[in-house]
């Protein structure tokens, strides 16, 4: 298999937004004279709230807003000056009463986000190491990629799991001066907490261990002082914790603030935080509501509002234990997240809920996996009791019917977020009304006619073609050589097929998309461990295919219920044999199953453009030469016949033990040189049965001076083919020679001239080095793969998915 493109990951982060937009719950518009907070007004329809993160309802306090109107008349709209020379009037009484909640030395930062593009560069140090909770908050994981440049190691760690921490730790503490876990207190999709108690255990066990808090979503309403859940659970701030507040959301005003366990680190980072000493600082206006809400926050009544907002928890926790809605985590604190699965039905429910008069919040990629789609409830003092009830009566109702609609139930909701509930699912037995599908687990049992006439010329799947690689991938000694294969069809009541797709299951390197640095620093720890981050992949095709592996009749009108009938199936071999990711290859990308495909819960990236040359039919050299470009030509020329008498070329069918010792020695080589695919090697034995397989040859290339027999070999295409195309799977190469006589160019070119010769009508190039391959003739096509990760699948294995 051939590597994924590190697309842009705004790019695949764009895609899913405009879905979400063109479904019409996202990107919407507030509309109005004025706000209340118990109500908002969209698209004309008026809306109970239940999306905002003002918790305790203080942006609507009328002390705030009078604060805020005052600082404007008296120092007016803003301070245009860097709070490095001097800051205005109203900074000083508001880091005073920031103290008194916390203190400790605490910094006043415009918001968070610039706020961690302070600190943590700051605070992290050259020999330093950090560890990324899987869920902290997006901007404190874009602040960590400043300190990449630096040579910091950067890793991340499933979900609060304390057990994958640890191991990191252990692995890091020999090699680095302190370790850096970063996290939130409070979660801001599912709402769950930190686990502080266990955090606080291992940094007495390692001492190494420092602490990185985001805490925004925990202010205010928990803690003394509403200093937040953080300050509420450790009581005292430990010398080992950096802690992130806010001044906006739930504290009413606006910008950030950090709190530091001493003088030392304080002064360090005021002086050296970079968007502290050039950026603008707060506005007048919110400073003064920041001061007003802080007189609030030393006062009693702090604890009043904790209480108001606390009972309205409760009850929304107590009616949601009478429904059957699949709450993802039951907590006390006031953000909620109710589980739908697939993007779908989370863009149908929130849909439904608009529609009844209720604004909640879409959860989608990048805050979760796709597949943990939801919605997100948040419950503030805004909402009244009744309010509350009406919401829960109304997600009753329309939940079932958005499962409905899109082809859900709870029992896949339950799964996808490893909610261990069940219920039956009869989705399937009400698809097979309409359609047939066969499911077996070998392509013996496929009928040959029927499967070729779906796959015959398209790739190395063709029915002779998975019986080989069967035979090559089981019984094996290693584990990443026995591969589990599955086969489904899928007619209707004609008979006639609809969909037809061949599926394999191995054991595959989490990075084996990854960049070549990243695969080199994961290679070195498996010097030690060879299964080091390694998980079951389940794809269509293999890693030894390419090519178009999902056959489906568009013009049939069941092929949406057969591609629905086909996920179930394939989400069942997924649990099976435990698998953690699925990925579905080699679609154009003009494909009609984009948008339906993300719906589901797949996220599409981009793969090599896939390279075919089809000119064939030519008689000789100078009617070849007339297929290509003028530019094509020169190259030709310059590059490849001028390299083509030092060589001897043959064509090998049935080699001997030692020739095929020495074309696998060669295939190692272009193994060991492209760790930018990194997938466990291939084994002897697939070379071996190439040798037996008629349909297999070798187009082997040996330098004249040195060419007595192919023992000599420098170069090597191991060939196949499948109806009318011939395809050149596997390349073996002497790296050095190659520098020297352009081994690899003048291979591309005999593999061309003997498809020609065989009167094959496509040559299949593959996926990679498309450049070279286009200059001699291949037309380009490009691909995408659909990638469906579990919410558990190390994030080291979707970093290529994030950023380029």
């Amino acid at each position: 298999m051939a590597k994924v493109k590190h697309n842009n990951f705004l790019d695949t982060v764009d895609e899913v937004i405009t879905n979400a937009t063109n479904a019409g719950v996202i990107h919407l518009h507030a509309e109005g004279d004025e706000l209340n907070g118990r109500r908002i007004t969209v698209n004309g329809n008026s809306l109970y709230h239940f999306g905002t993160t003002g918790y305790l309802g203080l942006e609507q306090d009328k002390r705030l807003k009078k604060a805020a109107i005052n600082a404007i008349q008296k120092y007016g709209t803003q301070f245009p000056l860097s709070k490095t020379y001097i800051s205005h009037p109203l900074y000083a009484p508001l880091e005073e009463k920031i103290f008194k909640m916390y203190e400790h030395p605490v910094l006043i930062t415009k918001n968070s986000t610039l706020g961690h593009l302070a600190v943590i560069p700051t605070a992290v140090r050259e020999g330093d190491a950090v560890i990324l909770d899987h869920q902290v908050h997006w901007s404190v994981q874009s602040a960590t990629e400043v300190l990449k440049s630096k040579g910091v190691t950067v890793r991340m760690i499933r979900h609060s799991n304390m057990e994958m921490l640890e191991h990191y730790i252990k692995d890091l503490r020999n090699k680095v001066n302190k370790i850096w876990y970063m996290a939130d207190g409070v979660y801001s999709m599912y709402g769950d907490f930190a686990p502080l108690q266990d955090l606080m255990e291992l940094s007495q066990k390692y001492p190494q261990l420092h602490l990185y808090i985001d805490d925004v979503h925990g202010m205010s309403w928990r803690g003394k002082h509403g200093s937040g859940y953080v300050m509420s659970v450790l009581k005292e701030l430990p010398q080992n914790i950096l802690l992130f507040g806010t001044l906006s959301k739930t504290f009413g005003a606006s910008g950030a603030v950090l709190i530091c366990p001493n003088e030392k680190l304080h002064k360090k980072i005021k002086n050296f935080g970079g968007p502290l000493t050039f950026s603008a600082q707060l506005e007048p206006a919110s400073v003064a509501a920041a001061i007003a809400s802080a007189d609030i926050h030393l006062s009693p009544e702090i604890y009043d509002l904790q209480s108001d907002l606390e009972l309205k928890i409760n009850y929304f926790n107590q009616l949601l234990e009478l429904t059957d809605l699949p709450l993802v985590h039951k907590n006390d604190s006031p953000v909620f997240y109710i589980g739908t699965g697939l993007p779908a039905t989370g863009y149908n429910f929130v849909s439904k809920m608009m529609n009844a008069g209720f604004f909640v919040n879409l959860g989608l990629f990048p805050a979760v996996p796709v597949k943990n789609t939801g919605v997100r409830i948040t419950i503030s003092r805004h909402n009244e009791l009744m309010d509350i009830k009406a919401l829960v009566d109304a997600m009753s109702y329309y939940f079932p019917h958005a499962m409905e609609e899109t082809h859900t139930d709870l029992t896949k909701i339950y799964h996808s977020f490893g909610i261990q509930k069940a219920e039956k699912n009869n989705a399937l037995d009400s698809q097979i009304i309409e359609l047939n599908m066969k499911y077996t687990t070998t392509i013996q049992q496929m009928d040959k006619n029927e499967w070729d006439t779906c796959f015959s010329g398209k790739g190395t799947f063709d029915w002779d073609g998975l019986n080989f690689i069967e035979k090559v991938f089981t019984n094996n000694n290693l584990q990443e050589h026995n591969w589990d294969f599955y086969y489904i069809t899928i007619k209707d009541k004609e008979g006639k097929m609809v969909l037809a797709v061949s599926l394999t299951s191995a054991l595959l390197k989490n990075d084996m998309l990854s960049n070549v640095n990243t695969s080199k620093i994961i290679e070195k720890m498996r010097e030690e461990n060879p299964y080091y981050m390694t998980d079951v992949v389940l794809s269509s095709g293999s890693v030894f295919s390419e090519g178009a592996h999902l056959f489906l009749d568009e013009n049939n009108p069941l092929h949406i219920k057969s591609i629905r009938l086909f996920l179930e199936k394939l989400d069942q071999i997924k649990t099976q044999v435990g698998a953690k990711l699925i990925i579905l290859r080699d679609f154009e990308k003009t494909n009609t199953l984009n948008t339906f495909l993300h719906e589901q819960g797949f996220i599409s990236i981009d793969m090599p453009d896939a390279c075919e040359l089809t000119n064939l039919n030519w008689n000789d050299e100078d009617a070849y030469l007339n297929t290509l470009s003028k530019r094509s030509k020169k190259h030709f020329r310059k590059e490849v016949k001028a390299y083509e008498s030092y060589f001897m070329f043959s064509i090998v069918e049935d080699p001997t033990l030692a020739q095929i010792d020495h074309f696998y020695s060669l295939f190692e080589q272009v193994w060991n040189n492209n760790l930018g695919i990194n997938t466990f090697k291939f084994p002897k034995k697939l070379f071996i049965e190439m040798g037996k397989d008629p349909k297999w040859e070798f187009l082997v290339l040996s330098l004249k001076a040195e060419a007595k027999n192919s023992d000599n070999a420098i170069g090597v295409m191991f060939c196949t083919n499948s109806g009318d195309t011939y395809i050149p799977s596997l390349i073996g190469m002497d790296y050095d020679q190659n520098e020297k006589f352009n081994t690899y160019r003048q291979l591309l070119y005999k593999t061309i001239q003997r498809a020609n010769e065989l009167g094959f009508t496509k040559v299949d190039l593959g996926l990679s080095a498309s450049f070279e391959k286009r200059k001699l003739g291949a037309t380009l096509i490009p691909k995408l793969a659909y990638v469906q990760a579990d919410d558990n699948f190390s994030l080291e294995a979707l970093d290529w998915l994030r950023k380029d």
